[in-house]
């Protein structure tokens, strides 16, 4: 078969893993012109300081041996099945990257006759690329679970990330749906790189010279809506991965239906605003100071559909509010809705040159449409609504940017506002 025709099929069953976002285009100015596009496999992700990074996302190989329930490439579905040579995914890698399509790669497979079979010749590629074609673009690579450890720290030395998907949220879920896959298989190699990554760091602090092991981290993924999982149980289960694995992400993928089995639920479509929503208490557990115990409950264990989780939390501890800006702490601020990371940190360094005011507030960031329901200015208050917590929710309701009588697809979804 034609390197482009397995390319059109491997980066097919590539698009459903939402570590990155795929989003290519096809353009080609002919002559006379500058540059094209291609869509096969290219997808963007973004770095930490912003920047759009195209990556090639692609399959080694779609011919799985599972037959989990929710994936495309199951080994019972009748989907044609092919597999790149590592010689043919190395040149691919290049000619792209030489044509300015990709500045890396994103490498997944199907488990073809072994995981260590596998990962053995996954590592291959990435391995050929870093020595012989003296590649250093970006390379994130999934390790297959059931592989040796002696596969995955080869791979964290070539690798910029790695990252081992948790797919279900429990290992009874794993059990009824992917009963070839074991629990102990997946956690094994994510402790594994959570403590090499640890130790690379503190070895490179002694000595510079030390050879980099994942440097941008690990990560993982799982499907939300295939399994019955509450919000609650994902939040812990994920709070528990970035302590115990020194994670970097946690992905959350709306389980979209691909295949018909009487083990998985019938859905109109996508939970995307589930997914939406975790994504928002995923952020308030790595950047805000939330434990998941705060966001949700045994008695409530579901995230709130109409309003984001942070508006939630404080809706249900009206006694931690009104917060003084002039005064209050940084941990304290970034508990206000509609006070973010970069507003609470410029609030703290702007207050010791002048009194902060709504006005001044609204200037360096802070979204007022949420935060004067929460704050005082030198005990002045914004908005006289402290003791009236159902008006504020259908304020904030009526100051959602996500218009209820639209289609969730043509809705703008934002983190936080």
């Amino acid at each position: 078969m034609d390197i482009l025709d397995k390319l059109k099929i491997l980066s097919g069953s590539a698009r459903y893993d939402a570590s990155c976002a795929s989003s290519g285009s096809s353009r080609n100015g002919g002559e006379g012109t500058l540059g094209n596009a291609s869509t096969g496999g290219i997808c963007h992700s973004w770095a930490d300081d912003g920047r759009c990074i195209s990556l090639l996302k692609v399959l080694l190989s779609n011919d799985c041996r599972y037959d989990c329930s929710y994936c495309v490439n199951r080994s019972s579905n009748p989907a044609q099945r092919v597999s790149f040579t590592v010689e043919e995914l190395v040149e691919l890698t290049i000619r792209f990257y030489r044509r300015n399509y990709i500045e890396g790669l994103f490498l997944s497979s199907a488990v073809m006759r072994s995981p260590d079979y596998t990962m053995d010749r996954m590592v291959a590629v990435v391995k050929r690329l870093r020595e012989e074609k003296k590649f250093f673009g970006y390379i994130h690579m999934k390790v297959i679970p059931g592989c040796s450890t002696e596969l995955v720290r080869q791979a964290g030395l070539y690798a910029d990330r790695l990252s081992v998907n948790i797919e279900l949220p429990s290992g009874d879920s794993l059990n009824r749906l992917a009963p070839q896959k074991q629990k102990e298989s997946i956690l094994k190699p994510m402790g594994f790189l959570g403590d090499a990554i640890s130790a690379n760091r503190l070895e490179r602090k002694k000595s510079r010279g030390a050879p980099r092991f994942s440097p941008a981290g690990q990560s993982t993924q799982m499907i939300i809506g295939a399994s019955p999982e509450s919000d609650y149980r994902i939040l812990r289960l994920s709070q528990g991965l970035y302590k115990k694995m020194n994670l970097k992400r946690v992905y959350y993928s709306a389980y979209v239906p691909v295949n018909s089995d009487k083990r998985l639920p019938v859905l109109a479509e996508p939970p995307l605003n589930r997914e939406h929503r975790l994504y928002q208490a995923d952020w308030l557990l790595r950047n805000y100071g939330f434990s998941a115990d705060e966001i949700l409950s045994e008695e409530h264990p579901f995230l709130d559909e109409h309003l984001d989780p942070k508006a939630a939390w404080a809706l249900r501890h009206p006694e931690f509010f009104p917060v003084d800006v002039n005064r209050a702490d940084y941990a304290a601020l970034l508990r206000v809705p509609g006070v973010g990371v970069t507003s609470a940190k410029r609030i703290v360094a702007a207050r010791r040159y002048a009194v902060m005011t709504p006005d001044g507030l609204k200037k360096i960031g802070v979204v007022m449409k949420r935060a004067r329901y929460f704050i005082t200015c030198s005990g002045r208050p914004v908005e006289r609504l402290f003791e009236r917590p159902v008006l504020i929710r259908q304020k904030l309701l009526a100051a959602e940017t996500i218009p209820a009588q639209q289609p969730l697809k043509q809705r703008q979804i934002s983190l936080f506002q």
